[in-house]
């Protein structure tokens, strides 16, 4: 039969002392002698003894996990938050757990749900593209679970949320066209509901006018950020009679959607058109043309500057004011 694991009442048997003597000398308390503890530590190691991590976590009040949940692990900006996400986590002595939407509101709800049954000690999270009802926030409240959001935020205020300004990378694109003479400047931008996109639009707005540029509603256009949403939208562009030459897109992977579209169509990248992206992926170091350039947002420093704030609000003892955190975005000529 298989042994059961020893118990600090074993320990305190064999050593001929109280369990709680046992209890407070594994945890190294000042007011057990060296000796006493450096025995009771011995006879723990020569039975094998584990702490019970249930009994730790119910006097705690703390299960030492948190819940991360992201739209998609597989693109390279959000591999880079986990990895940020996790080294201050081990900081922490904390255990991460992972959950995927992949932009379903739906399957967002459940994992939620599954890490409030679980008693996460608190959740960091990016929202969906497709994600509208925040009612999960007040519930996470009532059950005194904090949520810091990153990268794609809700538009509420009274939440943790961590983000890049999206205006200052726009501008440094727009000043890039402009001084090598495009007038004609498109935005492929993405989801409608989405508070990126809304953030997008009005600094592409606010980018050409400080470029004395006019600003044409043909030349915007929207993508749900699939393969065929995004081709959709750059034959919307192309279609125009006086085609843009230079194209903002919402991000790396729509890039690299009309970059292969318009080479089919004949057309030369940073000759006939030019592009230029948000996200900055590492992917493009491996390309012979790029684009132009791209549009850096620094996932790693929005998820620990998120995750920090995270286990602050874990270790308060009363609540605190929600903290909202912006970093300046900058383009990257490639």
């Amino acid at each position: 039969m298989k042994k059961k694991p020893a118990t600090i009442k074993e320990i305190a048997r064999k050593l001929k002392i109280s369990p709680s003597t046992v209890s407070r000398a594994l945890n190294d308390h000042p007011s057990i002698g060296l000796v006493t503890t450096m025995r009771v530590k011995k006879v723990a190691e020569e039975l094998n003894y584990e702490p019970n991590q249930t009994a730790i976590f119910f006097k705690q009040r703390r299960t030492f996990t948190i819940g991360v949940i992201l739209p998609s692990l597989s693109e390279p900006f959000f591999s880079s938050a986990i990895s940020e996400i996790e080294n201050v986590a081990a900081d922490q002595n904390y255990t991460v757990l992972m959950g995927q939407s992949h932009d379903d509101a739906a399957r967002e709800l459940q994992i939620i749900h599954t890490f409030r049954k679980h008693r996460v000690d608190g959740i960091l999270m990016s929202l969906g593209k497709n994600t509208e009802d925040l009612s999960f926030v007040e519930m996470l409240s009532e059950s005194e679970i904090p949520i810091v959001f990153f990268d794609c935020v809700p538009k509420i205020e009274a939440v943790n949320k961590v983000y890049s300004d999206l205006s200052s990378g726009m501008k440094e694109a727009i000043q890039a066209f402009a001084s090598i003479g495009h007038q004609n400047i498109a935005l492929i931008n993405g989801p409608e509901n989405l508070l990126a996109s809304q953030d997008r639009d009005s600094a592409y707005r606010t980018a050409l006018e400080s470029e004395s540029l006019q600003y044409d509603d043909k030349y915007v256009v929207s993508t749900d950020l699939t393969e065929r949403g995004n081709i959709d939208a750059i034959e919307k562009l192309l279609a125009v009679p006086d085609r843009p030459s230079a194209i903002v897109s919402f991000n790396d992977f729509v890039t690299l959607d009309i970059m292969k579209y318009v080479r089919q169509k004949g057309l030369v990248q940073k000759k006939d058109i030019y592009f230029i992206s948000y996200a900055n992926y590492p992917l493009w170091k491996y390309m012979e043309n790029p684009p132009m350039g791209s549009i850096e947002q620094d996932p790693d420093k929005q998820a620990r500057k998120a995750a920090e704030i995270l286990f602050e609000q874990i270790g308060a003892k009363e609540d605190t004011a929600p903290q909202t955190v912006v970093f300046k975005s900058k383009l990257v000529l490639k």
